[in-house]
């Protein structure tokens, strides 16, 4: 006779999964299902083109790849060289832009 297969427990059916959730979480699912997040990335694509960031971050990446010979770079050691630069050079107008955004859609969303 065959032994029955272990499963694990089934959940109580009054268990709320939101309610694991971190706020965090729930205003990162918040702003994807309304599709404001993709609209906040456009806009930070945009802000960081016409300040200059994009430009400034390229430039770091040829300036390492040729140092380093263009066979001698991976695309890891460019993101590990340019995520700390990147982050830190990101203009205060455009986080704060940004900011103010996502309180505006936290509001009308009440969360």
């Amino acid at each position: 006779m065959r032994s029955s297969i272990n499963r694990p427990p089934t959940p109580d059916g009054d268990e709320d999964p939101q309610q694991e959730l971190t706020l965090p979480e729930i205003i990162n699912i918040k702003l994807i299902e309304s599709g404001e997040k993709e609209k906040l990335k456009e806009l930070l694509r945009e802000r960081l083109i016409e300040c200059g960031w994009r430009d400034e971050m390229k430039a770091l990446c040829r300036a390492f790849t040729k140092k380093k010979g263009r066979n001698n770079v991976t695309v890891d050691e460019l993101v590990h060289l340019i995520t700390p630069k990147g982050r830190a050079s990101v203009p205060d107008s455009v986080k704060a832009e940004l900011l103010q955004r996502i309180r505006a859609f936290l509001v009308s969303a009440a969360i």
